[in-house]
């Protein structure tokens, strides 16, 4: 059986709701909204511009916003910032310790878009346990992303992304000398929001590069306004990371100070273009500033490298790869090289083919060495 549901926002019916608990009127601020309940859905339905104000930094009071998809495979890799992970499959277990006492506190659970009944499951449970202003973003999160907002991320899943190497640019949004010198999170840059136009030419050139945002935790809203100029300069990768170094120094202990940061963060792998690809400027970077964090891998025929590779090179042609294969190492990033760029992708591929779990990539360049180390490098467009 389908029902019209009206789907209702305003700022000032929200406050009412969260002073009141007063039921949410179905007649819309700018536009009124309609959508088609499915089976099963709950009867409370509210859409993007009613969850964006309670999904604000400093945290609303009186509310909690709940995302009901699994943990390791959803919530972890995006979420709305400020929401509480409490999965669906996990409800009975977790609903006792993170749900509020009061009963009477605004829920709103969402998970991942019309289709996705996981919300509504929960919203039913919590119904069940005497909750009574409950509501669900039925849109979920797809609908929020899709509606210009950012996504967030936890500060374990970045420690994760940290330890694995993962290409990324962490940005630090506060004050520089009176939060970030005093501790931050290991890896991070320093832009403070309020001197986000004058330098933000520290962030990467390339617009596909991911960025992550941290302030002070979720009474601090720099990194948010910070993530939504970036997206306005035209990065499409950009997160945040709401809890931010608090949570950090309480999880991993406290981050390098001013002091601890006089020897410059090691640089990071940025990824180019095409998926498996490293960006030329990134690698040049690190093979001049941190050449003993990346393996490079030369892929070209004994001839030709013979003629000329780089320094600590290992020499691998491609020819002898899949016999090979276990031998590359698998303690640090490998980024294959040759010179044009053909068959270090094809390197690339064998090794997830064979080797998944491996951190590879190529540069697509066309490249020419000299016996005595030195090379061109010319990235293709």
């Amino acid at each position: 059986m389908f029902h019209p549901v009206k789907t209702i926002v305003s700022a000032s019916m929200l406050a009412a709701l969260l002073a009141s608990g007063a039921a949410i009127c179905t007649t819309a601020v700018a536009q009124e909204t309609q959508q088609v309940a499915k089976a099963g859905w709950y009867s409370q339905i509210v859409n993007a511009d009613f969850v964006k104000k309670i999904a604000q930094v400093p945290k609303v009071e009186g509310a909690m916003l709940i995302d009901s998809r699994p943990t390791a495979r959803k919530f972890d890799l995006g979420h709305i910032q400020t929401a509480v992970n409490i999965p669906d499959s996990a409800f009975d277990k977790l609903a006792p310790t993170l749900l509020p006492a009061d009963k009477a506190m605004l829920l709103v659970f969402y998970c991942d878009g019309p289709e996705c009944m996981l919300s509504h499951n929960s919203a039913f449970k919590a119904e069940k346990l005497g909750y009574t202003k409950i509501r669900v973003y039925a849109e979920g999160y797809p609908d929020w992303l899709a509606k210009g907002h950012t996504g967030a991320i936890s500060v374990p899943y970045l420690k994760k992304l940290i330890d694995e190497d993962a290409p990324l640019t962490l940005v630090d949004s506060r004050p520089k000398e009176r939060k970030y010198d005093k501790g931050h999170i290991p890896g991070a840059i320093s832009i403070p929001d309020l001197q986000f136009d004058k330098l933000s030419d520290r962030l990467p050139a390339d617009k596909a590069a991911a960025l992550y945002f941290y302030c002070e935790g979720l009474s601090c809203k720099l990194s948010s306004d910070s993530a939504i100029k970036a997206r306005k300069l035209g990065y499409t990768k950009v997160m945040v990371v709401p809890e931010g170094y608090p949570a950090w120094e309480k999880l991993y202990g406290a981050g390098p100070t001013a002091e601890g940061a006089a020897t410059p963060a090691k640089p990071t792998i940025q990824a180019g273009k095409e998926s498996g690809t490293i960006t030329v400027a990134s690698f040049e970077k690190i093979f001049k500033e941190a050449p003993d964090t990346i393996h490079v891998v030369d892929v070209r025929d004994p001839a030709e490298i013979a003629t000329g590779t780089f320094k600590g090179a290992i020499a691998f042609p491609i020819n002898t790869m899949e016999k090979r294969i276990e031998e590359l190492p698998s303690d640090k990033p490998i980024v294959f090289v040759c010179g044009t760029g053909a068959r270090s992708g094809e390197a690339h591929d064998m090794a997830k083919l064979y080797r998944p779990a491996l951190k590879t990539y190529f540069i697509e360049a066309d490249i020419k060495w000299s016996k005595d180390g030195s090379y061109s490098i010319v990235e293709k467009k």
